[in-house]
């Protein structure tokens, strides 16, 4: 090209403002960090591997294809395959809330069922409610959209119905999102009082509820509480988002959003535009499973797993962290909550774990606002407890 031309040439046009104002996310750069062959990982939400039912799971892809071939691998309707979705009705169902398969939009695992709402719901400048901290992924989301994100205060039991009652009426948002069950990051609860109180808030002042429930499956101990989208006053205004990615395998790829109909139909129409529909092989599969394993009897089989490990990292905890530092138990789900002493700060200890060959997920990136730098996240499920054990060994050398 002569060097004129080339002088002419002028660059392609910036990217939208929202790609160069929302961040990579800080957990999945901690995990690449913590890759590395010997390091003993408390920082990723992932399920145990070694308790996938790969055998199962194998028999039921070979059952779709044996069925119908042709349409495992061709498209399929954006709402999802109908018998999954009865599936899914029926688990719901079997939890208190009455649904039906109608009610239900198959999605390409929870997280998108929460972009297809932010989509349909969050405009610019519009006011969207969190838990803090909360998750990290949803943050990103809402960022994405160019919402202004606001943090309900909350205590060791979750949202305070006071404190939100309060920001509905002067911040009129858009939408709540919490995680109530096994909170992500914190492991907490919202118990069922202030669920209902929170539907009420809801229907009396006007807000949309996203409940993201990923881990309600996981109880150890305690007693179920129902959904927040069963309480009186949110049902016609809760999106429940679901996952099979904690009880069969994260790489289905499968969730689901079950929303009153207008707002599921506007979720439809947003998913077509996305990506059409979600996997028909992993949907026929995932039906075909559900079919013929008895799913809760495998979740069973997870959580006595889990529990023990579970009790190991709470167990060692006192001897791995600094004096001072303070956890919570939770009843189920997949992390704990610590809080190191005043003059402690849980970047720097993460800096230190790493040249131990351990990990976590220091606190600051979940918080809406000022971070608490002292807070950090544990995950326990990924690893047995000897080597939960001898990873909280590795953390006290860090320690001290």
């Amino acid at each position: 090209m002569p060097a004129a031309a080339a002088s002419a040439l002028t660059s392609p046009p910036a990217f939208a403002s929202r790609a160069a104002s929302v961040g990579g996310s800080p957990v999945r750069e901690i995990l690449a960090l913590t890759e590395r062959p010997g390091v003993i990982s408390f920082a990723g939400g992932l399920p145990a591997p070694e308790l996938f039912d790969t055998e199962g799971l194998r028999a039921a892809y070979d059952a779709a294809f044996a069925v119908s071939a042709r349409r495992a691998l061709q498209y399929s309707t954006t709402e999802g395959a109908p018998e999954l979705r009865e599936a899914v009705a029926r688990r719901a169902a079997a939890r208190g809330l009455p649904t039906g398969a109608d009610d239900v939009l198959v999605t390409s695992g929870s997280q998108q069922a929460l972009t297809l709402i932010t989509a349909v719901l969050v405009e610019p400048g519009d006011v969207v409610l969190v838990e803090n901290p909360t998750y990290l992924a949803a943050l990103q989301c809402f960022g994405l959209a160019g919402a202004r994100v606001v943090a309900v205060p909350c205590d060791a039991e979750g949202i305070i119905p006071e404190a939100l009652e309060e920001i509905v009426a002067r911040e009129r948002p858009k939408l709540l999102y919490t995680i109530p069950t096994f909170q992500n990051p914190t492991g907490r609860t919202l118990p069922g009082a202030r669920r209902a109180a929170v539907a009420q808030i809801a229907a009396r002042l006007g807000l949309w509820l996203v409940e993201d429930d990923p881990y309600g499956d996981l109880r150890y101990e305690g007693t179920d509480v129902p959904w927040l989208a069963a309480h009186p006053g949110a049902e016609d205004r809760t999106a429940l988002l679901g996952s099979f990615s904690k009880i069969m395998a994260p790489g289905l790829r499968l969730g689901w959003l079950r929303a009153p109909e207008a707002l599921r139909r506007a979720a439809v129409v947003t998913k077509q535009a996305a990506d059409l529909h979600t996997s028909t092989v992993d949907q026929l599969a995932a039906a075909h499973y559900l079919s013929a394993v008895d799913l809760d009897a495998h979740v069973a089989t997870v959580r006595a797993a889990y529990r023990e490990r579970r009790d190991a990292l709470l167990a060692g905890l006192a001897d791995a962290l600094p004096p001072g530092s303070v956890w919570n138990r939770p009843e189920g789900g997949m992390f704990v909550w610590a809080r190191l002493p005043e003059t402690h700060d849980a970047a720097a200890l993460f800096k230190a774990a790493l040249g131990h060959d351990v990990a976590f997920v220091p606190g600051s990136p979940f918080f809406t606002g000022p971070p608490d730098p002292r807070t950090l996240r544990l995950s326990f499920t990924t690893h047995t407890p000897e080597e939960i054990t001898e990873g909280l060994a590795r953390l006290a050398r860090a320690a001290g």
